[in-house]
């Protein structure tokens, strides 16, 4: 038991405490900082996929987060800087891709996944039930089984 208390006070030491990437200000106006970490949550890391650029260590990320930055400091508003990163791109690089004739299964898939699951579970039980009333009715094999 100490050994297993050791070997579990060693591995947490030699965990890294996690840091943020941006740990330092972009902006010294908190209106410009707070546009700069909210439009950092809503793009995607291009290479990391499922994370957003604040939250990405790779070097694209800190490149994308130094564009903004850029783009903010130039006055560009948020609508022009999504514009700009979604014509660099394309739409993958938005957490809340628009819906247009290449995304729409993206969207309807959650909707029809779920018709489907109900749909399915709709023909086991109907199958499942008529299943269980003709077991009952048909069963002449065993003739102790109408008694009670």
């Amino acid at each position: 038991m100490k050994l297993l208390v050791a070997m579990l006070f060693a591995m947490l030491c030699l965990v890294r405490p996690a840091v943020a990437f941006d740990s330092e200000l972009a902006f010294q106006d908190p209106a410009l900082q707070a546009r700069y970490e909210n439009l950092t949550r809503l793009l995607r890391c291009p290479m990391c996929q499922n994370q957003a650029i604040a939250d990405s260590p790779v070097g694209i990320a800190a490149d994308l987060r130094r564009e903004l930055r850029e783009q903010i400091g130039a006055g560009r508003t948020d609508a022009e800087i999504m514009d700009f990163m979604t014509a660099r791109y394309g739409d993958f690089i938005l957490y809340n891709p628009p819906v247009n004739p290449k995304t729409w299964l993206l969207w309807a898939a959650p909707g029809l996944l779920l018709l489907i699951g109900l749909a399915s579970a709709a023909v086991v039980i109907a199958r499942r039930s008529k299943g269980e009333m003709d077991d009952t009715a048909d069963d002449t094999s065993n003739p102790e089984a109408g008694k009670v």
